[in-house]
């Protein structure tokens, strides 16, 4: 079922910005052409990954992939909306969730199967945020070295841009790092009265 959901999910967006940059093309704006040929690549990232690496994905990784995609390339940089102020924020808390939800993928990968009840919910807390806020300064630096080296004014604020997108991001990786803290917390709890009773 999940990886139905995966294909028709990289399909549809492979699709619908495959028309856009052929639109645009067509119609002489190269710029939002190059965009959308972009969302192609990215929309087609999860789809080869699955087909050719075998790799799993949990569905709410790919659901807030692609809405990220959706927002940024679609409604921030094709429509315009990173003109809007708050977008670019409200993008940066959803690039938070985006990579805590990568973190919990990576976590029940490597970690979940080996070590099981052994780990404490404060340590899933702790490593999702931590995943969430590490994605953040990446990108971060290769906004500083793509401004610093190529000259291009990616990080337009200076470091008020920075400082908020830090924050947004970790705002987003709070939440979901919380919920996923919570949820290992209650799972110990059920597994502890399961060996009592």
């Amino acid at each position: 079922m999940k990886s139905r959901i995966v294909i028709f999910l990289s399909a549809a967006y492979v699709l619908f910005m495959a028309v856009l940059a052929f639109f645009y093309y067509v119609n002489g704006d190269h710029k939002k052409a190059l965009v959308a040929a972009g969302g192609v690549v990215c929309g087609a990232i999860p789809l080869l990954l699955g087909l050719f690496i075998r790799l799993q994905f949990n569905l709410p990784l790919i659901v807030f992939y692609f809405l990220f995609l959706l927002g940024s390339q679609y409604f921030g940089s094709i429509l315009g909306w990173y003109g809007l102020g708050w977008w670019d924020f409200f993008l940066h808390v959803m690039s938070g969730v985006l990579l805590a939800f990568a973190g919990i993928a990576l976590y029940e990968r490597f970690v979940h199967r080996r070590a099981g009840k052994e780990i404490s919910s404060w340590f899933v807390f702790l490593f999702t945020l931590s995943f969430a806020v590490l994605g953040g300064v990446v990108w971060e630096i290769y906004e500083f070295s793509m401004d610093q080296f190529f000259g291009m004014t990616l990080q337009g604020g200076g470091n008020k841009d920075t400082m908020l997108d830090l924050i947004a991001d970790t705002i987003g990786g709070i939440v979901i790092a919380l919920q996923a803290g919570l949820r290992k917390r209650l799972n110990t709890s059920k597994d502890k009265e399961k060996q009592e009773g």
